[in-house]
């Protein structure tokens, strides 16, 4: 059995600072830390240097941001291992 997979963690800010290199490093810090925190509650362990951010703006994308709490969102995609963590994939907007 397989025991890699992937998860997502999420941070949300304000679409003006979008273009502030120092507020989307600590917004991608925050997701990462997300993500982390999801994996740890997991019982698994990040694969070092894994992680993958993505930048959603609600003016730029086909997502629908309606429900985010600002319409910036940074997404980290990470790689996990352990117990279980092949049945992790991260896919659309969710862990699964």
């Amino acid at each position: 059995m397989d025991n890699t997979g992937t998860l997502f963690g999420w941070a949300f800010g304000d679409a003006n600072r979008e273009y502030d290199g120092k507020y989307v490093e600590e917004l991608q810090r925050k997701a990462l830390d997300n993500a982390r925190q999801t994996a740890e509650a997991k019982g698994l362990t990040v694969k070092a240097g894994s992680e993958v951010f993505t930048i959603l703006n609600a003016h730029e994308t086909l997502v629908e941001l309606d429900t985010a709490p600002d319409s910036l969102m940074v997404r980290a995609t990470l790689h996990v291992e352990g117990p279980g963590a092949g049945k992790l994939h991260a896919e659309g907007p969710m862990n699964g």
